[in-house]
């Protein structure tokens, strides 16, 4: 199973190195571009393009894959069989969705249809939720609308912050997306 992962931030490059430490071959990480991070406000990659980086796969780097003709072009040549998204941060678009013949799968760290969107990790705190979770869904033209393939559900404890309760969705997700790829693979 030829896999493209997209996602930008921490908690999808722990994603990342799950799946690729599962044995799962990731053709292709499609990610955001360079940003200004830290206290010398220098360009630094997002943590999932230094995450491929560090494991040897190929980046695509995109400012709004609507628009970027060049890194559809090259999704498109790539023939990947599914596409796996965490935290990208951008909506991918109907041409987009429709090419891998396994789908597009998004991991999202809520209970759907609670909390849709963007953030809802955070919003759960704000909110004063007691508990959220982690589904893995098909992704479709709508935000967050898809069908639910694997799904789990964590209290949210009354010391939990938003480091710690990232860090434990992340691992709920890492777990539920091989589960989920091992039932993808098997309507190859």
């Amino acid at each position: 199973m030829k896999i493209v992962f997209w996602g930008t931030p921490k908690y999808a490059a722990e994603n990342l190195f799950y799946i690729v430490n599962s044995g799962y071959n990731v053709a292709t990480v499609v990610t955001q571009p360079d940003k200004k991070r830290g206290r010398g406000k220098k360009f630094s990659p997002s943590p999932v393009k230094q995450a491929a980086i560090d494991l040897g796969i190929p980046v695509l780097v995109t400012q709004s894959i609507s628009t970027d003709q060049y890194t559809k072009e090259k999704l498109f040549n790539l023939n990947a069989d599914v596409y796996i998204v965490v935290a990208f941060g951008q909506i991918l678009p109907k041409d987009i969705l429709d090419q891998p013949n396994l789908g597009c799968w998004n991991s999202h760290a809520s209970l759907l249809p609670k909390l849709r969107g963007a953030a809802p990790i955070q919003w759960s705190l704000i909110n004063d939720e007691k508990k959220t979770g982690v589904c893995i869904m098909a992704m479709e033209k709508g935000l967050d609308t898809g069908p639910i393939i694997e799904q789990e559900s964590t209290e949210i404890n009354d010391k939990e912050n938003l480091e710690t309760l990232t860090n434990r969705l992340s691992k709920i997700s890492s777990k539920l997306l091989i589960k989920a790829l091992v039932s993808i693979n098997k309507t190859k």
